[in-house]
């Protein structure tokens, strides 16, 4: 959409359709050069809009960026609510959660990030509601494992926690940059301790699935 579009626009949906060209340049943005990687005027650049524009829908980057990773966490609920429809076992739905977040880049580099800088340049609004979008998805994603398997909703919400917490942590460690990636290459004991995501992160996952049930109350 061109500038002189966006500066017309004036009805609601006209609004809404800005959002909505703010938030896919920056998930494209992101893709393509991660999320660290993208300042609020290259968003506002891919979009034909002045900074000062952007703001007046998002307050900040971050807030860009919150945004998308609620997006994100509803897509990940829905991909693993299909995938536990079919599960036996709670090995199989440790499985779906693993591969069904490690299939998602983007919300992995996303939440690799939301702790440390996303949370730090907004609004309270816009936290309380980030937090609360979060919470309620855990909570759901939760109570569909406890339906597939013999977790209570609470371990299933644990283990919804885990998996996001561990994608966040192990993304940028298993994707290093291009200085490691070349001392891996050429250190093969260093490169050992480079982590895969999926079987690292389904290890662990299941390692948590067979130790919670043992924590209940008698």
């Amino acid at each position: 959409m061109t500038r002189s579009a966006f500066l017309r626009a004036r009805r609601p949906e006209h609004k809404q359709q800005r959002r909505e060209a703010i938030l896919a340049a920056a998930r494209e943005l992101a893709r393509t050069s991660g999320v660290r990687n993208v300042s609020l005027g290259a968003v506002a650049e891919a979009v034909g809009l002045a900074k000062s524009n952007i703001v007046r829908y998002f307050g900040t980057r971050e807030e860009i960026y919150l945004e998308l990773l609620v997006d994100e966490w509803h897509q990940w609920g829905e991909a693993v609510a299909e995938r536990l429809r079919t599960v036996a076992s709670t090995a199989e739905a440790m499985t779906a959660l693993a591969e069904t977040i490690a299939d998602r880049p983007l919300f992995c580099d996303l939440l690799g990030h939301a702790s440390t800088s996303l949370e730090h340049n907004v609004s309270v609004p816009a936290a309380r509601a980030f937090k609360h979008a979060v919470l309620d998805q855990v909570r759901a994603m939760g109570a569909e494992l406890a339906r597939a398997t013999d977790l209570t909703e609470r371990e299933g919400a644990e283990l919804v926690g885990a998996a996001s917490g561990l994608a966040g942590m192990l993304y940028p460690a298993a994707n290093p940059p291009p200085a490691l990636a070349q001392v891996y290459a050429e250190d093969p004991e260093l490169a050992a301790t480079c982590p895969v995501l999926l079987p690292t992160l389904l290890r662990a996952l299941s390692a948590l699935a067979a130790g919670l049930p043992t924590l209940r109350e008698r």
